[in-house]
C-alpha cells in the first residue's frame, strides 16, 4: 500500500515500497483511499460532539497546483542508485517541484506496460494528477513483448490518461540499448536478441522499431516525448549500474534532467505555482 507524508517539496521523503505517497495530497486521491488527512496546522474532530453543540464546520483542502504521478518500472523504484529515496530520478524530479506540491510514486519493479494497465494506471486516474512521467519500455523490450502487443498496451494506458485526466504527460523512449552491458551478454548467451541477429547493429535497429511505436502513441495522445536515445545516458560508463541495466547515480541524475528539461520547456509546471 502507498504511505502518506506531510510537508512541503523541501523533505521529500520516500520509502523503499514499490508504491508510495509524498506530500500532502487532494481531496480526489484522500476520497479514493477512504483516508482522513488534514492540511498543515489544521485538527480533525473525533466521536460525538458534546451536547447542544455544532462540530465546526470543516475547511476545505485546497488542491495543490502541481499533483506528480509517476509510472513506471525498477527504475522509479530506484535500482542502482545509491540511495533510492533521494538518488534516483524519481525524488530528484519530486525535488525540483515547487513548494506544496503533491507526488505519487507508482513504480513497480520488474513491471510490463502491460502490467502497468491495472497495477498502476487506476491510482494514477484515481489521483487526477497534472503532470505524469511514463517510462515503461525496458523490461517490455529486454523479455521481447511482442513490438506490436507492446505499443497496443501503450496506447491504452496513454488514451486513458489523455481521457480520464487533465494532466500534461511526459514519456521517455528506450535509450540505445544496444550499448547496455546486459543486453550485450544476454544476446551472447542466446546467439540472438528477440529472434534476430545478436549483434550491436541488429539490435539498435530494434530499438528504433521500437521508438517509432513509442513517438506515433505520444503524438496520438498528444503527450510529450522525452528524448532518451538521442541522448548520451547509456554512453558514458559510470552512468550505468553495475548490473549492466539500470542507472548509476549518476545516470539518474542525467535521466532527471532530461525529463525535467522536456518538462519546463513545455509548461509541465504552471508559472502559477511558484516553480
Amino acid at each position: 500500500m502507498s504511505r502518506t507524508f506531510t510537508g512541503d517539496t523541501s523533505s521529500h521523503a520516500i520509502t523503499h515500497q514499490s508504491r508510495r505517497l509524498i506530500r500532502p495530497l487532494f481531496a480526489v486521491l484522500l476520497l479514493a483511499l477512504s483516508v482522513t488527512l488534514v492540511a498543515c496546522g489544521g485538527s480533525v474532530a473525533t466521536g460525538s460532539s458534546p451536547s447542544g453543540t455544532q462540530p465546526p464546520a470543516a475547511s476545505p483542502t485546497a488542491r495543490p497546483a502541481v499533483v506528480y504521478v509517476a509510472m513506471g518500472a525498477s527504475d522509479a523504484v530506484g535500482v542502482g542508485a545509491s540511495d533510492a529515496n533521494t538518488t534516483a530520478y524519481v525524488p530528484i524530479l519530486i525535488s525540483r517541484l515547487p513548494k506544496g506540491s503533491a507526488a505519487l510514486n507508482l513504480g513497480v519493479s520488474g513491471y510490463t506496460a502491460h502490467q502497468a494497465l491495472t497495477g498502476e494506471l487506476p491510482q494514477a486516474i484515481s489521483a487526477q494528477p497534472t503532470l505524469v512521467t511514463v517510462w515503461l519500455v525496458g523490461n517490455d523490450f529486454k523479455d521481447c513483448t511482442p513490438l506490436t502487443r507492446y505499443g497496443a498496451d501503450l496506447n491504452t494506458l496513454l488514451g486513458q490518461l489523455e481521457t480520464k485526466t487533465h494532466a500534461k504527460v511526459f514519456v521517455a523512449n528506450a535509450p540505445d540499448m544496444s550499448l547496455l552491458p546486459a543486453i550485450q551478454q544476454l544476446a551472447a548467451q542466446q546467439g540472438n536478441f528477440c529472434g534476430g541477429s545478436s549483434s550491436q547493429a541488429a539490435i539498435r535497429a530494434q530499438v528504433v522499431a521500437w521508438n517509432n511505436v513509442i513517438a506515433s502513441a505520444v503524438s496520438a495522445h498528444h503527450d510529450y516525448l522525452v528524448d532518451l536515445y538521442n541522448s548520451d545516458l547509456v554512453a558514458h560508463p559510470d552512468y550505468i549500474y553495475s548490473d549492466g541495466f539500470h542507472p548509476s547515480d549518476k545516470g539518474y541524475l542525467a535521466l532527471a534532467n532530461l525529463f525535467w528539461g522536456q518538462i519546463t520547456a513545455t509548461g509541465g509546471i504552471p508559472a502559477s505555482s511558484g516553480a
